[in-house]
């Protein structure tokens, strides 16, 4: 045999094998199918992978692949990461270096990593969602895409020390839903991204079985724009599906929160363009649990959080499409933002919620998996409590939140138990 031709069928063998390893992830009524079997998964966000994967600035590739070494181990193998970023980098509380400093204008060391990221994740058969924007300040997010076009009024961001201003803030950033310029260059960053060729594959993205489904952004409201808000979300899902028909798209919602949002669950996710349906889930946040009180509030926590899912998992079941508790937390033991500090009431909390999943999943209702915020691994805060500055470790706080919140640290040996007790559980119903 010629030796061109010998090496040409070897590629293709190879290249069948791994295909073969790794299929897409599709939606049969109110579960999720790879591979012709139900999946089931217990995941993690990583929001961060992109930075971290970086060559450049913020980049630590050794530490990436030590990071998803661990968390295939454990059996994590969802991982939820931003394909976002927009500058300027001036601006506060927000990742640094910035994926798109301008408007069509991108970071390319950043686009790489992003290759990086997905290529290393594929060699190790491990998912992305992968969410293309943020309602939050901690990514530049829609209040930057809207801040590009009026640059006379000044973006109203909330301050995360003293918690003042959200409402402000979360008004300015649903005109994004209003203004044609902001659509229209995140429509443009959409296709940046959905049509791009990773580097290090040869694999066009929508292409790739790496990839579980694209999030139209983290955490979307509507405030006092409902409708506008809906457009946006079918607009936007369509526009996906239009260039890519092999994954699937989700929203980013948390749900219908304990406050007003301008969401509406059943409404924002019954277009066809939407695959699946997501919840949030912040017992804290949301005044559910105290964590200097844990005695007196963390069954009423355990209630509520009980409570917020099995409604949604109703009304997903109504949708006929499957949930996934893409967002659930709590802080380490009194609230303490030290990274050796005790995290008895957190490890109570995680194996409640995997539990209620898992057991919703076995009773074949449409909850598919979960992702805890979030993957800290080998990352550590400057100081407990520290303000995000560039060259600081990424780890599982954005930079709108106070560094040692909600990570999980590679050290948190209690809590990875019970991770990986978990994922063995909900890969076992996937067989």
């Amino acid at each position: 045999m010629n030796l061109k031709v010998y090496f040409f069928f070897l590629f293709i063998l190879i290249s069948t094998v791994v295909i073969q390893g790794q299929t897409f992830i599709s939606v049969e009524g109110r579960h999720f199918v790879k591979g012709g079997k139900p999946y089931y998964f217990l995941g993690a966000n990583f929001w961060y992978g992109m930075n971290l994967a970086s060559a450049g600035e913020g980049g630590d590739r050794r530490r990436l692949l030590r990071e998803l070494d661990h968390l295939k181990a454990l059996g994590v193998t969802n991982l939820r990461i931003m394909a976002a970023g927009e500058g300027p980098e001036s601006e506060p509380w927000r990742m640094k270096p910035a994926l798109q400093t301008s408007p069509g204008v991108y970071n390319p060391a950043l686009l790489d990593g992003l290759d990086f990221l997905l290529a290393e994740m594929g060699k190790r058969g491990m998912y992305a969602v992968v969410c293309l924007s943020n309602f939050w300040q901690w990514s530049g997010g829609m209040a930057q895409y809207r801040a590009w076009f009026e640059e006379d009024v000044e973006v109203p961001y909330p301050d995360p020390v003293t918690g003042k201003g959200w409402l402000p803030y979360m008004i300015y950033t649903s005109g994004f839903y209003k203004s044609e310029s902001a659509m229209t260059t995140y429509e443009s960053h959409l296709r940046t991204v959905i049509r791009r060729r990773n580097t290090y594959t040869g694999r066009l993205y929508r292409e790739d079985p790496t990839i579980m489904a694209w999030q139209l952004a983290n955490e979307p409201r509507g405030m006092l724009r409902p409708r506008a808000y809906r457009r946006w979300i079918v607009q936007s899902a369509k526009r996906i599906k239009e260039l890519d028909g092999n994954h699937l798209v989700c929203i980013g919602s948390e749900g219908n929160t304990q406050t007003p949002t301008g969401n509406h669950f059943r409404k924002d996710h019954r277009s066809e363009y939407i695959d699946y349906t997501t919840i949030h889930t912040w017992v804290q946040n949301w005044g559910w649990y105290d964590p200097e009180n844990p005695e007196e509030s963390f069954e009423r926590a355990k209630i509520k959080a009980k409570e917020y899912l099995d409604r949604h998992l109703n009304w997903a079941a109504q949708l006929n499409k499957p949930l996934v508790l893409e967002e659930f937390g709590i802080s380490r033991d009194a609230n303490s933002h030290e990274p050796t500090a005790t995290v008895e009431w957190r490890n109570r909390f995680y194996k409640y919620v995997f539990e209620l999943i898992h057991q919703r999943a076995e009773a074949g209702t449409p909850a598919a998996g979960s992702n805890f915020w979030a993957w800290g691994g080998e990352g550590r805060p400057r100081e407990p409590r520290a303000v995000w500055q560039r060259g600081d470790d990424w780890i599982g706080d954005p930079p709108h939140e106070l560094q040692g919140w909600y990570s999980v640290y590679d050290a948190d040996v209690s809590t990875l138990a019970i991770i990986a007790a978990y994922a063995k559980k909900m890969q076992a119903l996937s067989r």
